[in-house]
């Protein structure tokens, strides 16, 4: 029990009179204001770092736009489907690759090159340059759905998703109510937000032509992600701080190895009065 837990009676077994200040009054509140300071810095700081593992920071950025920007350039300027389908394609693989020389993680990397390759080999069956951003255009379809979905079903997409960074997996489902309101608040900002974003898409598909989609896709890539990324940080940014789930069967392995030590000595020692013999 910490200190301003403790109750207020003195060591003489009298409480203060009113006014006065007990023995043991623990630390001062601008101590504790302090610590709560540090603890949301911490807090903070752990989230921008999960929410930059999960999404790649600004290299997965320049990764997810650089394909379709590439795409809609060549294609404005000489209207050539294979010619923009396969430069796209190829700057993903090289992304890949560089990302392969540096030893670095290429989960993003490569959900980009499925990406690309998926719109390829669409646009190339159908013969439709704008049929090259509809697989992009579903996935983010269904991934908003899925965002609202789960969130609805009790299970935040979000949740699911970063737990795991954070070392809690489905701890925060029925053990950090707090943290369960921020992922559901988090998720169905993503899942509004997409949404959003395909209801300018999806009209465009059908009325625009290729490089009027293209451009607008390209502008919309970024934005809506920043702001999903920007809310999902405030709401986790307020949220009780994650339970450590690999922390605590850590400790519950090594308390379960005392014991166990404990119960072997003990054996081996004998009762007292075998001893005393």
């Amino acid at each position: 029990m910490t200190s301003l837990d403790k109750p207020t009676t003195a060591q003489d077994g009298t409480r203060p009179h009113h006014g006065q200040a007990p023995h043991d009054a623990g630390p001062d509140a601008d101590t504790v204001a302090a610590a709560g300071a540090d603890g949301a810095d911490s807090t903070k700081a752990m989230t921008e770092a999960a929410l930059f593992d999960a999404f790649g920071g600004l290299r997965g950025m320049v990764e997810t736009v650089l394909p379709g920007l590439l795409f809609v350039t060549i294609y404005t300027i000489n209207k050539d489907l294979h010619a923009s389908a396969f430069a796209a394609l190829g700057v993903s693989l090289l992304l890949v690759v560089f990302r392969l020389i540096r030893r670095d993680t290429v989960k993003h990397a490569f959900s980009g090159v499925f990406g690309v390759a998926f719109g390829v080999v669409f646009a190339m069956m159908t013969g439709d340059a704008k049929d090259f951003y509809l697989p992009g255009m579903l996935y983010t379809l269904g991934l908003g759905v899925a965002y609202i979905a789960t969130t609805l079903a009790g299970v935040p997409l979000i949740g699911l998703i970063l737990g795991p960074i954070f070392k809690e997996n489905l701890s925060w489902r029925t053990r950090n109510p707090g943290r369960k309101k921020a992922y559901a608040k988090a998720s169905y900002a993503w899942g509004l937000i997409l949404l959003g974003k395909c209801a300018i898409l999806f009209p465009l598909y059908w009325w625009a032509d290729t490089t009027q989609l293209g451009w607008v896709l390209v502008a919309l890539k970024i934005p809506p992600f920043l702001l999903a990324v920007y809310l999902t940080w405030v709401f986790l940014a307020k949220a009780p701080p994650p339970i450590d789930v690999f922390a605590e069967m850590e400790a519950e392995e090594q308390a379960e190895r005392e014991r166990a030590a404990a119960a072997a000595n003990g054996t081996t020692a004998g009762p007292p009065h075998e001893r005393e013999v």
